[in-house]
């Protein structure tokens, strides 16, 4: 999906990058490194203050996804009330779609961490 964004942008030749793709990428790249961080913790789960740990980090995973939505909704919004070029329309909005993606994906990955760990618990 990272690829998918960034493949998207070249095909589209965004050339300019507003406000809600920079808080959308910021929020994806976030999510991504502390869903880095859950998966590492894994293989350690058996120490229960690693366990807690990675219970937090993938509550701040979920966080940053419902980020995603609020920042999602927010930049439609702007975008069907504020763009009149309906190409530019388009293209955002399969930008923006690719975007929260991510952070859904990282997500639903973290609810299998959640999981595991609360099975194990």
């Amino acid at each position: 999906l990272i690829q998918d964004s960034a493949e998207t942008m070249a095909l589209y030749d965004v050339r300019a990058v507003n406000e809600e793709i920079t808080r959308l990428t910021d929020l994806s790249v976030r999510c991504c490194d502390r869903l880095k961080e859950a998966v590492y913790m894994i293989g350690k789960l058996a120490d229960p203050a690693t366990a807690e740990a990675a219970l937090k980090t993938c509550e701040e995973i979920d966080k940053l996804e419902s980020d995603a939505d609020r920042v999602m909704r927010s930049a439609m919004s702007k975008l069907f009330r504020e763009e009149q070029d309906v190409r530019e329309v388009i293209k955002l909005k399969a930008i923006y779609e690719l975007l929260e993606t991510i952070t859904d994906k990282c997500e639903d990955v973290a609810n299998v961490i959640e999981g595991i760990i609360l099975e194990n618990s």
